[in-house]
């Protein structure tokens, strides 16, 4: 009896394993589709979903990462899940500021929905990442899922590993995310209500998905510039203009390429000489 409970107890956290390595959007839902069929979970369940996993699967590893996600779960405004807990969330756009939104509302209680309309994260471009940015990653335990994450003076990171990151957070606080669906618009609640109560929908397509009735009492547009929520008043943020060039390299991962040295971003506010000898030499500044 012993053997065989060592025995599952093994399974599952090999299960769980391939889902923290998981390296795409369509891999990560595969490996977490198996693996809550595997723990008998579910997903649907909001409320008890991360405990219910958390207590499935006990491998040292799970662990480090339990007590990450539970100590981030500690601040006092999430109120032990109690401060949104009657809240239903529709969160518009499954990029790291969706999911990180997602992330914040199940903390707090909240039934929250992630839609997304691409299955794929494929955005390459670095980000800069902040010292507070990083604190916060960390606390979600974003180095047990990617571990060169801002190792020694490195402090960016490709938007499609951040998304990655947070994707199987959200995916582990009980989230309910879906790719391949695409918000259209708000509907507002009929105006007879007296057969039955109807509150706020989405339009979204495909059409016949199950999420068109969906209640929220809460949407947040998080799908950037094309954002779609009607009504509301936009406010931009404009850089200097500055051209740049982007190479794009694929990585084999081969015993050459994991020597080459990863630096952190090259600034002029950090590395003048290096801008000032460029334009000397060159004329570009």
């Amino acid at each position: 009896m012993g053997e065989n409970e060592d025995e599952k107890q093994s399974q599952a956290g090999q299960i769980f394993e391939n889902f923290v390595q998981a390296s795409t959007c369509k891999g990560t839902l595969q490996a977490f589709n198996i693996l809550i069929r595997h723990l008998q979970l579910d997903p649907l369940d909001h409320r008890n979903f991360y405990s219910k996993l958390k207590s499935k699967v006990t491998t040292w590893k799970a662990k480090a990462l339990w007590n990450k996600l539970d100590k981030r779960g500690t601040h006092k405004e999430y109120k032990r899940g109690k401060s949104c807990m009657n809240t239903r969330c529709l969160v518009v756009g499954g990029g790291p500021c969706g999911l990180r939104t997602a992330i914040e509302l199940a903390y707090l209680g909240a039934k929250v929905v992630v839609v997304e309309k691409r299955d794929t994260f494929s955005r390459n471009n670095v980000l800069h990442l902040w010292p507070f940015t990083i604190h916060d990653l960390r606390g979600l335990g974003a180095k047990k899922f990617y571990g060169k994450f801002c190792a020694g003076s490195i402090d960016h990171i490709s938007i499609r590993q951040l998304q990655l990151i947070l994707f199987k957070v959200a995916l582990m606080l009980g989230v309910e995310i879906h790719v391949n669906v695409e918000f259209v618009k708000v509907l507002e609640p009929p105006e007879d209500q007296e057969n039955q109560k109807i509150g706020w929908r989405a339009e979204i397509l495909p059409a016949d998905h199950p999420l068109s009735d969906f209640e929220f009492d809460v949407i947040i547009g998080a799908d950037g510039r094309r954002n779609t929520l009607e009504g509301f008043r936009r406010k931009e943020f404009r850089g200097k203009l500055a051209i740049a060039i982007t190479a794009n390299f694929i990585n084999r991962n081969t015993t050459a390429e994991a020597k080459v040295e990863e630096i952190s971003g090259v600034a002029f506010i950090f590395n003048q000489k290096f801008f000032q000898d460029l334009k000397e030499e060159t004329g570009l500044c």
